[in-house]
């Protein structure tokens, strides 16, 4: 943390490089809960680069107050998914883009890792958003149950009991879309 906290100083003061540091810490947590929300690489690559803009633009008004920096980015994120759909209206969301990927990557692989995350990302949508949230904020953002909480403006026993909700209706939802119940 302390680290962490001399990064953001450092980089409040203009420096790139610390920034840098910043931005590779934190870009696969962001791009994951990202990617899980609006479906599509290609939205989630160029929305994920908006919340690291963002976050370069208003490093100098970020200030610590018990909450993580990852909370802040996450903040911006949710803002730039907003505005994305704000801006895509109703239109429905494309299927997941191609992954880049070394062409040493078994295609095979590459596919199963697509159609899991496709599924995960359609069966999030069915959530209520507050279970959304907290999911997409836990486990592809790898937030702990208060970082979570505090990231949501929630207790952590109302986090935990969103969590546990949802991790619920995501199993009954994953059962269906794989073919385990009856349909």
């Amino acid at each position: 943390m302390q680290h962490e906290m001399d990064l953001v100083g450092r980089a409040r003061k203009g420096d790139a490089n610390a920034f840098e540091q910043l931005y590779e810490a934190h870009f696969d947590r962001i791009y994951r809960y990202v990617v899980l929300r609006v479906g599509s690489r290609a939205d989630a690559e160029d929305i994920t680069q908006q919340v690291f803009v963002k976050a370069l633009e208003s490093i100098g008004s970020f200030r610590w107050r018990g909450v993580p920096f990852a909370s802040w980015l996450y903040r911006i994120a949710r803002n730039q998914i907003v505005d994305h759909y704000r801006k895509k209206s109703r239109t429905e969301t494309a299927p997941l883009d191609e992954a880049r990927t070394a062409s040493t990557a078994d295609p095979v692989d590459i596919a199963e890792r697509r159609l899991k995350l496709e599924e995960l990302a359609a069966a999030c949508r069915q959530l209520p958003e507050t279970q959304r949230e907290v999911v997409l904020l836990r486990f592809a953002g790898g937030l702990s149950v208060a970082e979570t909480a505090r990231a949501m403006g929630k207790s952590e026993g109302a986090t935990k009991v969103l969590q546990h909700e949802a991790l619920k209706k995501l199993r009954r939802i994953l059962s269906s879309i794989s073919g385990d119940s009856d349909g």
